[in-house]
């Protein structure tokens, strides 16, 4: 990321905000238009997958597109030593823009459907089975992020997170926040998406720790750093397929693998 940092920060609170009006927006939009909870949360859901695509798409050039406290940590604590990632004062300088940008986000949906500005929601949800809904959401979302990072394909971000976290929507009782900073936010709105203010910091503990199991999980799988790619000699052409896979074959043979 060679953007000067106010623009890398810019990126962060403008796709934070827009990330959470599309999460309330469209919980509000679902639940004006049906009653059924399991068509609520489908709307809800697929407008989150399309919008998290696309504004991974476009701001990861300019900031790498976290809109997330426990990503932009976890980047700088598997980074700092190599110098390829955040630093303390890019961490200092993201996290409160995400998390700035997701309040404005819920206050901007609430406006745009005429609804109290700010409204504090009173959707509890801090029993312990949502919890560790939320702890295995942000262990795999953690596991994603990283682990396309360390084999080189982060190209792939915005399809498979936004793939992963629609999933989510579903197979976790949570509901998949996996995010402190739209956490915060959903506070701010007493609507579909919303969740109480007592019901925060649970959640921020249960992130927490499955950003740390998650990393956890990405260096037992992946090992502890991207591993470099060595390109082939000049005067050698590139390997057809079944070269690769002949030449994979024989050495298993002789046991060179």
């Amino acid at each position: 990321m060679t953007a000067p940092l106010i623009r890398r920060v810019a990126a962060e609170a403008l796709g934070t905000c827009l990330l959470v009006a599309v999460v309330v927006g469209s919980g509000i939009q679902a639940t004006e238009l049906t009653r059924d909870v399991g068509v609520q949360l489908l709307a809800n859901s697929l407008a989150t997958v399309l919008g998290l695509g696309v504004l991974i798409t476009l701001l990861g050039p300019v900031s790498g597109a976290h809109f997330n406290p426990v990503v932009t940590l976890a980047a700088w604590l598997t980074d700092r030593r190599g110098g390829r990632g955040p630093g303390p004062r890019d961490v200092a300088a993201y996290v409160p823009a995400q998390i700035g940008g997701a309040v404005a986000g819920a206050v901007l949906a609430d406006a745009m459907f005429a609804r109290p500005l700010v409204h504090f929601s009173t959707h509890d949800r801090s029993t312990g089975h949502l919890l560790l809904g939320e702890l295995v959401a942000t262990a795999g979302l953690t596991l994603l992020v990283f682990g396309l990072a360390r084999t080189g394909r982060a190209h792939l971000a915005p399809a498979a997170v936004a793939a992963f976290i629609g999933s989510a929507y579903w197979f976790t009782s949570s509901t998949s926040f996996a995010n402190p900073a739209v956490t915060i936010g959903r506070a701010f709105t007493d609507t579909f998406a919303g969740i109480a203010p007592a019901s925060v910091a649970p959640f921020i503990a249960a992130q927490s720790a499955g950003a740390a199991l998650g990393l956890a999980l990405t260096t037992v799988v992946f090992g502890r750093s991207t591993p470099t790619l060595v390109p082939a000699p000049a005067d050698e052409p590139p390997l057809a397929a079944e070269d690769v896979g002949r030449r994979l074959s024989d050495r298993l043979r002789r046991g060179g693998i």
